[in-house]
């Protein structure tokens, strides 16, 4: 089967992320079947980048194609796809095989590029590096549709590329379709490489302290790669059997964690949840030779309640599809409580081998704690 795939891109600013996660959110009310999303940036997080790839263009396309798979497995019949691409090649249908890519790019003029960009906190100083990438969008050919967003809210926008889709996911002639699957790079079978998992109950901050972790291996000079289970599982609906789509995310992570070890990766940071031990086997299963280590971060009832309710803001990042994101007061509260009760149960079972309390500590502190007392890592860092 080929997997009908929609890239939205275009230059940092552009709200390629926001478009794309509301076509989601469309698709998954419009009845369509199963569909899925990724946003590009989580198939990419493995630095220093090499040496034959600085972007990282042909490695983001790769997993994508390795990820696809995945979600064509689970009975996803579309998925859309949210971030940058090659500003001078494209989407090589060779990287993506067994689906037929269609590519959307938004853009917007210099100046509104650059107002919004600056708006949402990116550095003065890349300005003109986005500023470039945009230029050199503007004289590619090689998008499918193009749209642009100025002046436009996201809604209206959203409306105009479902326009110019036309009848998306349907096949259209002249798509490319890579019709050939090329073989995943096969998982390292020399050694056994670390894999750190973060854990915990909503609200936590596994996503914060997990990145702040792979900040530190980074910083000692490790090739280090990093994943966010969630990012790597939207899939609408979920199975039945599957509440927590913890085969779909095995899977990618599986596959993404094969093209970063093809690329000098020497471990892996990931965060994500948890229920119980036997979900941890499905990933344990599926990373194969890896050594895994699960480290349970745990709030009391208080600061969990209190780390979920700053959520409606957005929290510590803004990441695509966060559930707590402007929801009402009431509702978070019942977040809450459900957080809590999940940290108990959490505690009662004991997943994970290590526990660190965060209550009263930095994301900088945790981490350092992390790495004091999950010695998984001790390996690569001193080596």
């Amino acid at each position: 089967m080929v997997l009908p795939v929609l890239w939205i891109c275009g230059p940092p600013g552009v709200g390629k992320t926001t478009v794309a996660w509301e076509m989601y959110s469309r698709a998954t009310r419009g009845g369509r079947g199963a569909v899925g999303y990724v946003d590009i940036d989580q198939l990419g997080m493995c630095y220093p980048a090499p040496a034959t790839d600085p972007g990282r263009h042909r490695m983001k396309a790769r997993n994508l194609g390795a990820v696809a798979a995945g979600f064509r497995a689970a009975g996803v019949s579309s998925l859309i796809v949210s971030g940058v691409v090659d500003p001078a090649g494209g989407v090589r249908p060779e990287d993506v095989p067994q689906t037929a890519v269609t590519v959307c790019r938004l853009r917007a003029e210099r100046e509104v590029l650059r107002l919004r960009f600056l708006g949402r906190g990116g550095p003065a100083g890349l300005v003109d590096a986005v500023l470039r990438e945009a230029d050199a969008l503007d004289a590619s050919d090689f998008a499918d549709v193009r749209v642009d967003t100025g002046g436009l809210r996201v809604g209206e926008v959203t409306r105009l590329v479902g326009e110019r889709l036309g009848g998306w996911p349907a096949p259209v002639a002249g798509r490319s379709v890579a019709a050939e699957a090329r073989p995943a790079p096969p998982l390292a079978t020399v050694g056994r490489p670390p894999v750190l998992w973060l854990c915990g109950a909503t609200g936590v901050g596994k996503s914060t302290v997990g990145f702040e972790v792979y900040r530190r291996v980074l910083r000692a000079g490790v090739v280090a790669a990093y994943l966010d289970l969630d990012q790597l599982g939207f899939r609408h609906p979920v199975p039945d059997d599957d509440p927590g789509n913890h085969r779909l995310k095995a899977h990618n992570v599986a596959a993404v964690w094969g093209t970063y070890r093809a690329a000098g990766a020497q471990c892996l940071i990931m965060s994500g949840p948890v229920e119980d031990e036997a979900a941890a086997a499905v990933y344990a299963d599926a990373l194969g030779n890896a050594e895994l280590a699960i480290c349970r971060l745990h709030a009391g009832p208080e600061e969990l309640t209190r780390r979920v309710m700053s959520r409606a803001d957005g929290g510590s990042w803004d990441q695509p599809g966060d559930p707590l994101r402007g929801r009402s007061e009431a509702e978070l509260l019942r977040v809450a409580d459900r957080a809590v009760a999940s940290a108990a149960t959490l505690d009662a079972t004991g997943v994970g081998g290590v526990r660190v309390a965060t209550d009263g500590r930095t994301a900088a502190e945790v981490a350092e704690a992390v790495l004091a007392d999950a010695d998984l890592l001790s390996g690569v860092l001193n080596s």
